[in-house]
């Protein structure tokens, strides 16, 4: 069945694209929920003024994101977790950390961009990559050091 989508819907299509989906998506949670309309003439010329603002609306955020992207990439961010002597952590480092980090120094960096493989669990130099969109990506380097508590310092002096 084809249909016109009025909203953007990830790995189906963009506003305004006529795409062919089964009878039984459209008709039970396409249509119902206003994500498409069945593709008629006029539906389809009643979409295009919306269709050409949304495609404009994207070019603005992708453009942005590349800026974002660019700005941020190479970028150094320095946690400090408890490790023991062997310089295992006691925790793990998250992709949420490394975000916070990342915003703190001034980049605009989202939760969920990071992406780590799993959880860094090892003291040393980590590279991580940003995904901002499907083909905008950056990478910044991770360096974990060990926490020092006030009782390991004490004891060197």
């Amino acid at each position: 069945m084809k249909v016109l989508l009025c909203e953007d819907i990830r790995r189906l299509g963009w506003l305004g694209d006529v795409v062919d989906v089964t009878e039984g998506y459209a008709r039970n949670y396409l249509l119902p929920q206003g994500l498409a309309k069945v593709a008629t003439d006029g539906n389809i010329r009643a979409i295009a003024k919306a269709k050409a603002e949304r495609a404009e609306e994207r070019l603005k955020e992708r453009k942005r994101l590349e800026v974002a992207a660019e700005a941020v990439n190479g970028a150094e961010a320095v946690l400090a977790a408890k490790a023991n002597e062997h310089g295992v952590l006691f925790g793990s480092i998250t992709d949420r950390m490394i975000a916070a980090n990342l915003r703190e120094q001034g980049f605009m960096v989202a939760d969920d961009i990071v992406r780590l493989p799993e959880h860094i669990k090892q003291v040393g130099a980590h590279s991580v990559t940003l995904r901002f969109a499907d083909d905008v990506t950056a990478t910044v380097n991770v360096v974990v050091v060990a926490e020092q508590t006030e009782g390991e310092t004490k004891e060197e002096e």
